[in-house]
């Protein structure tokens, strides 16, 4: 065992341990409230989990995205959840790779202590949705400061941040040659700005999504995340490291689905023999798990071009795909075999089953990632 291999191993074992003190009633009171996990937030900050990626000079832990992945993937196949808390690790990459010494010396330490929160990251808009390009909140340069005005949407956390990572159009589009150029990507202190309005929207599972609206927002110029106009290339490198992160924790969503499934299918007696001794309760259970293996391994591919600076573009995109869809197939059939308990509260499955369901949509459509292999991996026609 590779010594980094027997490091991933024992951060699994610590977050197992961690999210022991987290049982499903923790979750599920939470649940029924739409609060935020704020004690489990907290609990993996102390212990050094959320500042996995900050390297060491900064206060934090230097490991790889590998790691990383290993954590989140620990949190969901325990039970728990990371979506409280996982957009600290990728959107990191784009402050890691393209913030200036400056900008990581004053933010990244705060961050590694738990002092800061890097949580919030505005993209999405109403009338653009995943078609980042044509997205209309604007930032005009006005002597040291940059003024905002626009709207994003399913910015997640956003009630729970300090800092939030902004992509805005700073050229509007038609003044551009290219249609990546004119973006640019700003570190906002949500904690002294104003002209800003958070407002929740409610939703199927508990994950702490908002919108936000920008009136005459001030940013400071110093702010901005590298060059003016080239925030679309900086976040692309943070959006693989995004569907890394999000397959990781779906692959540990479909193991906790497949352990429970299993689990119960030995205990669960019905005319006189264990319901998991029927081909028809077997078979499922075991095609979950082998979807759930295949995907696992597409996943660790993804980890490891990343780290090696590698192109991981399709690699990422398909990890997010067959593990999303690992994860949704394992946790339909562990509601099927349940049967009726899979739908009571008390059990976690229907808690688990509406939190998986959100990887089909976000933060990339399957569907959008099936057009993005089409075009750039088969060479198809361009579909939009």
């Amino acid at each position: 065992m590779s010594d980094e291999t027997e490091a991933i191993a024992d951060i699994r074992t610590a977050v197992r341990a961690l999210c022991g003190k987290f049982p499903g009633e923790y979750w599920r009171n939470l649940d029924r409230a739409r609060a935020y996990p704020a004690e489990f937030v907290l609990a993996l900050t102390e212990a050094g989990f959320l500042a996995a990626l900050i390297p060491e000079e900064f206060g934090g832990s230097g490991l790889s995205l590998s790691a990383a992945a290993a954590i989140l993937e620990e949190i969901h196949a325990s039970g728990c959840n990371g979506a409280a808390c996982h957009a600290q690790m990728y959107t990191m990459g784009t402050v890691l790779r393209h913030g200036s010494a400056a900008q990581k010396a004053r933010y990244l330490p705060g961050i590694a202590r738990g002092e800061l929160r890097l949580q919030a990251f505005g993209v999405t808009e109403p009338t653009s949705g995943t078609d980042t390009l044509s997205l209309r909140t604007t930032a005009l340069r006005a002597g040291d400061h940059y003024v905002v005005n626009g709207q994003k949407i399913w910015t997640s956390r956003a009630e729970h941040s300090d800092l939030m990572l902004l992509l805005a159009r700073t050229t509007p589009r038609e003044a551009v040659r290219r249609r990546t150029d004119g973006l640019s990507v700003f570190l906002v202190d949500m904690r002294e700005t104003q002209g800003l309005t958070i407002r929740p929207i409610r939703t199927m599972m508990n994950h702490a999504t908002t919108e936000v609206f920008f009136d005459d927002m001030r940013v400071p110029a110093d702010n901005l995340i590298g060059e003016e106009g080239r925030g679309f290339s900086y976040i692309l490198s943070g959006m693989n490291a995004e569907r890394i992160l999000i397959a990781a924790e779906c692959i540990g969503d479909a193991k906790w689905f497949i352990a429970r499934a299993s689990a119960y299918a030995k205990e669960r007696v019905l005319f006189g023999r264990p319901i998991g001794q029927n081909q028809g309760v077997q078979f499922p259970i075991a095609r979950a798990y082998a979807q759930m293996r295949a995907a696992e391994l597409m996943v660790g591919e993804a980890a490891s071009l990343y780290e090696a600076g590698r192109d991981c573009g399709a690699e990422a995109n398909m990890a997010k795909l067959l593990a999303a869809d690992a994860s949704w197939a394992a946790a339909d059939m562990c509601v099927q075999t349940y049967g009726g308990f899979g739908f009571a509260e008390d059990f976690d499955i229907e808690r688990k089953f509406r939190e998986t369901r959100l990887y089909q949509v976000a933060p990339i459509s399957t569907n959008l990632i099936l057009s993005y292999l089409a075009e750039h991996v088969l060479d198809l026609p361009r579909s939009y």
